[in-house]
């Protein structure tokens, strides 16, 4: 299940806001040196982790003093938002996070676990409850135990109100902060804005720019860097949408299926694999698929195609389709939306396939093992008509009959062969039986 952390930050009360600022700034000096902006701005999911782990890497690679998260995000997978909170964490490089829009749900979390929080005016920060994918709450107990603990242990990292942050994901938590201007009821979630964020402590400052926030920290703004998203990694989060992800395993199975079961077009095969090399170059680049997944479809769809070719009594279409299923499914980031996309896809697919059979049914597969060629007079083929009108008539051995021979019946030469026995030449027999073109005899009883 895709979960939807919409998780507040708790509110950190800094006597002196100095405190999270560069040490230099509180000397007058300015602390020089590259500063990278990575923005948070889409759905925090593994494609948004991939992205932030290579601005991390970048920035330390460049020899960073600040790494600054431009922060606008609705929320998204908190398994996700877990592991780049960790990473915002433990990064050697100071972090601080620019709120210029929505800190919503996980990106609550990914703001906490930065040393510093600075707002842009109008920003908003919170609403933090448990979801699943379709945007019901969700009310599991251990799960919202657990995020509930993960977001005080954040908010208590940088002296931030931990009674705050639990009150911004638990809906029947009761929390009462008349010195912070912070209160709700049972059944309300806590959401702040800029200005009451900087009163709770959330915020250590309100700015306009990111330019502004960083100067504020103590940090120079002449090598500041931004890192951007690549072709590539736009294009996978294009790619990775699972109703796009739906329509490519759709024209994927569509296609592959149709030029194997009606072959000569070449068209829909080409399609098809262009569809299926989307799905895993999307999931790859994002992070989901490794080659391994390609290799376990490569490997699927090879076993299918001698399926039709080597009798193998179902085995290599079972291994196949089990091969080619796994591929498809541990290419995704999820595994309930992969199964959800393929069964949708495999059954529009499944409808298609069946219709262009059927239109093009004399250009299918199954022709190649069917006989086509019938032996027609006109083709020179003369069929055996059966002699029904020699049973019971008399003939004359021309050839000792052992047990085949030639008689002679109402004056034509006929090839016969007896019940068994051997029967001489120049002998009276009797036609006893004709079955199509072959006349038995018998000794005539004398």
């Amino acid at each position: 299940m895709m979960i939807l952390l919409v998780l507040p930050l708790a509110g950190r009360v800094h006597a002196d806001n100095e405190a999270v600022r560069a040490p230099a700034a509180a000397a007058g000096t300015v602390v020089g040196g590259p500063v990278f902006i990575i923005p948070v701005d889409q759905e925090i999911e593994r494609g948004l982790q991939s992205f932030l782990e290579r601005g991390f890497q970048e920035a330390a690679n460049y020899g960073a003093v600040l790494i600054v998260l431009e922060i606008d995000t609705p929320g998204g997978r908190v398994d996700s938002a877990e592991q780049i909170g960790n990473m915002v964490r433990d990064s050697k490089i100071p972090t601080a996070a620019y709120i210029k829009g929505d800190a919503a749900s996980a990106g609550s979390y990914i703001a906490l676990n930065a040393g510093a929080i600075i707002m842009k005016p109008g920003s908003m920060i919170g609403a933090a409850s448990l979801v699943d994918s379709n945007g019901n709450s969700v009310d599991d107990a251990k799960m919202v135990s657990y995020w509930k603990s993960k977001m005080v242990g954040a908010a208590s990292l940088n002296g931030r109100d931990p009674e705050v942050a639990a009150g911004m994901m638990d809906i029947n938590l009761v929390v009462n902060k008349p010195g912070l201007g912070v209160s709700k009821g049972q059944g309300e979630i806590i959401a702040l804005s800029s200005e009451e964020a900087l009163q709770a402590g959330y915020a250590d400052r309100i700015a306009g720019t990111a330019n502004e926030a960083i100067t504020w920290l103590g940090y120079s703004t002449d090598d500041i860097f931004r890192v951007e998203h690549t072709g590539a990694e736009k294009m996978s989060h294009f790619l990775t949408n699972p109703v796009i992800m739906t329509i490519l395993l759709f024209v994927g199975i569509a296609g592959v299926f149709i030029e194997l079961l009606v072959p000569g077009f070449g068209v829909p095969g080409i399609i098809g694999t262009l569809a299926f090399a989307l799905y895993f170059f999307g999931n790859y680049v994002a992070g989901f698929a490794g080659a391994e997944t390609l290799l376990l479809f490569i490997l699927g769809l090879v076993m299918l195609v001698l399926e039709l070719f080597v009798p193998s009594f179902g085995i290599l279409g079972l291994l196949g389709s089990v091969s080619l299923v796994a591929g498809v499914v541990r290419a995704a980031y999820s595994l309930t939306h992969a199964m959800f996309s393929l069964g949708i896809a495999f059954s529009a697919a499944a409808v298609v396939i069946v219709i262009v059979a059927v239109v093009f049914k004399e250009r299918g597969i199954w022709n190649r093992f069917i006989l086509q060629d019938s032996l027609t007079k006109e083709q020179g083929f003369v069929p055996v008509t059966e002699k029904l009108r020699l049973i019971g008539a008399s003939g004359i051995s021309v050839t000792p009959l052992r047990p085949a021979g030639t008689a002679a019946i109402d004056g034509e030469r006929i090839d016969v062969v007896t019940e068994g026995g051997f029967i001489d030449a120049q002998t009276a027999i009797s036609v006893v039986k004709v079955e199509g073109g072959r006349v038995v005899v018998k000794e005539a009883v004398k």
